[in-house]
């Protein structure tokens, strides 16, 4: 388990957590500053919204499914994309994410921009509407209280190809006695 929020790492939602808009989330940390706050995207969020209802310029460039990720609860009229490049340059339209080594080539798409600019440019990319954000001291209050594990990333996690299945895949890769949370049942009632 990784010891602080970083750039690129993840917060996954602990069972505790009964939010309806964080339950079993997987959130990639986009900004994160101790005075002033966290933003992340929801990774295991896909909506019934197609890109091609509301982006229809960028359909072709979007990984797994052709879909909208519901991204977190702020700003959900917004749209947000990431995107991994191909080479180490940053092509125009795409700004890297000022994380550690496994978000090194993991990036912000500028949705404004021509998407044939970016055709050649990124490998993988994903679209969220909205994003999750804590001011400064409410997500370190959420840790306390016990809503959340703080994990290091895997490259592979932002285009996970079956996001259903994310908040167990990294669960079940950590350490110790937290991997044996992916074994939580959905309902404890139930089991």
């Amino acid at each position: 388990m990784a010891e602080a929020i970083y750039v690129g790492g993840l917060l996954v939602a602990t069972p505790l957590l009964d939010d309806p808009n964080f339950r079993r989330s997987v959130v990639l940390v986009l900004e994160h500053d101790e005075d002033g706050g966290t933003l992340g995207v929801v990774l295991n969020r896909p909506s019934e919204v197609s890109v091609t209802q509301v982006l229809p310029s960028w359909d072709a460039l979007v990984t797994g499914p052709p879909v909208l990720f519901e991204g977190g609860p702020v700003q959900t009229d917004s749209a947000l994309a990431l995107a991994v490049v191909l080479s180490g340059e940053e092509p125009l339209g795409w700004r890297r994410l000022q994380g550690r080594a496994a978000v090194s080539r993991l990036g912000t798409v500028d949705l404004d921009a021509p998407p044939e600019i970016l055709a050649g440019e990124i490998s993988q990319m994903r679209i969220f509407a909205g994003y999750a954000g804590w001011t400064a001291g409410q997500l370190d209050n959420e840790l306390q209280e016990g809503a959340w594990y703080v994990v290091d990333s895997d490259p592979g996690d932002t285009f996970h190809p079956n996001p259903d299945t994310l908040w167990r895949t990294v669960l079940r890769r950590q350490k110790g006695d937290l991997a044996l949370v992916a074994t939580f049942p959905d309902d404890p009632l139930l089991n």
